[in-house]
């Protein structure tokens, strides 16, 4: 059972990559504020009497649930907004009006990208997705928590149950493998 201190401790440690994590999949910074202290009250309230090894894994589990609520919410929160905005409009005086070309999406969500781009994002993201998906399992596993999960060597090293060198090793041969495959393939990032 992990104690107060070392909750806090962990809590204090986790919570700007949290951030991070939440910024890049959510892109408001308020939004991702809300979303990191509320998985931090989720795993205090629900987990708190776990041991503390298991606290990094319980809360980027409890993290990316937060997130995909957030997106859950949002949607719900859009869907009934534009259908209460067509509510009581003069249709008459406004015959022509046409919501798609008063709309400006905000700059930099995906609503304001093109349609071309954004075919071009699904696509460069599912070949990274499958040229992951055949690392052997050691470096895709070290590479996920290391880059995706942003854990830091020891972390990684302590949930892999091996050395800090050999999480070393197998990220380095999964970015190789990976640039080497994207190059391949025409993409560079």
């Amino acid at each position: 059972m992990a104690t107060d201190k070392e909750l806090s401790d962990f809590l204090e440690n986790v919570e700007r990559r949290a951030f991070k994590q939440a910024v890049y999949a959510v892109r408001k910074d308020e939004a991702a504020l809300d979303i990191v202290q509320d998985a931090m009250i989720k795993l205090a309230e629900k987990y708190g009497d776990k041991p503390a090894e298991e606290l990094p894994l319980l809360f980027q589990r409890i993290l990316q649930n937060t997130i995909h609520d957030f997106f859950r919410r949002e949607k719900v929160r859009t869907t009934w907004v534009s259908l209460f905005s067509s509510i009581g409009r003069d249709t008459e005086s406004q015959e022509d009006f046409d919501l798609l070309e008063s709309y400006e999406a905000e700059e930099g969500t995906q609503a304001a990208e093109s349609s071309a781009d954004k075919v071009e994002r699904e696509q460069t993201l599912a070949l990274i997705d499958a040229e992951v998906q055949k690392l052997p399992t050691r470096q895709r596993e070290a590479f996920l928590m290391r880059y995706w999960q942003d854990m830091d060597v020891a972390e990684t090293a302590a949930a892999m149950g091996c050395s800090e060198g050999s999480v070393k090793t197998h990220c380095s041969r999964a970015t190789h493998a990976l640039a080497q495959a994207l190059r391949a393939k025409g993409i560079s990032l």
